[in-house]
């Protein structure tokens, strides 16, 4: 359970599925470096929890995050944040997001724009309701989304990022679908139960299995492929070593469901 307070988040993390509110709606929850901080406190705290083996990230009111937060760009990383939270930035949080090794799922009930885009792509997964929106705008103010580029192209490619990124148009969630940046869209009065089951999916699985894959699949992601098979390679011996995949075997050959120990 994350106990602290925070100033910018709700944090709910009552295992097996903990969540995740970006909560300052009356800003359409902004990414500033006091969530950027508060956020890798939450998900570390979340990480070292072995009740929770999912989290869901979402926003408070009619936005999942517009984007960064203009009015807190000159200020000291992590000068908003609650006071025993260490500083923390963008940059800070993508990584961090990466290295949890349990799935993150977005649940996106509105815009998600800019940075706040960028932090949902981060996710592992996306589920969105079709009235939601979608797109890098920093253009329009004559900035450049440079930290979650890195993001972006990694999920959608090239043409497709640049695209975004030149016209700062906005898209819709069907055209998000069919783009690669969600992976389901589903009706707004629906978002909630499509995210809270494919979550009781996911944490139904061996967390120490899942916390190997997530991690292996983001070592991978650039390297060259012999480099890479390699360390796949690597990495396999230590899922099989798991006693959790002992355990998935002799599960799967006497037709019971397996009980995870989480190692």
């Amino acid at each position: 359970m994350v106990e602290s307070t925070y100033r910018t988040l709700l944090v709910d993390g009552a295992g097996p599925v903990a969540r995740i509110t970006l909560n300052r709606p009356d800003k359409r929850n902004p990414i500033g470096l006091d969530t950027c901080a508060e956020l890798v406190h939450a998900l570390g705290r979340l990480r070292a929890d072995a009740a929770v083996r999912v989290v869901v990230l979402t926003g408070a009111g009619s936005a999942f995050s517009a984007g960064g937060d203009l009015g807190s760009m000159q200020a000291t990383p992590g000068s908003g944040a609650a006071s025993d939270i260490p500083p923390a930035t963008l940059v800070d949080l993508l990584l961090c997001m990466h290295d949890v090794g349990k799935p993150i799922i977005a649940m996106v009930n509105g815009h998600a724009l800019a940075g706040g885009l960028g932090l949902m792509v981060a996710c592992d997964l996306v589920i969105a309701a079709d009235t939601a929106t979608f797109g890098t705008t920093e253009i329009a103010v004559g900035l450049w989304p440079m930290m979650i580029t890195a993001e972006i192209t990694r999920n959608i490619g090239r043409k497709r990022t640049l695209e975004m990124m030149l016209t700062g148009r906005r898209y819709s969630a069907a055209e998000a679908l069919a783009m690669g940046l969600v992976n389901q869209v589903v009706p707004a009065a629906e978002l909630e139960a499509t995210t809270t089951k494919l979550a009781g999916e996911l944490a139904d699985k061996s967390p120490a299995a899942v916390a190997l894959g997530l991690r292996a699949f983001y070592g991978s992601a650039d390297m060259e492929l012999a480099p890479a098979l390699r360390y796949l390679q690597g990495e396999l011996g230590k899922v099989l070593a798991l006693e959790d995949a002992a355990e998935g075997i002799s599960a799967f050959l006497q037709k019971r469901k397996p009980v995870w120990k989480g190692r």
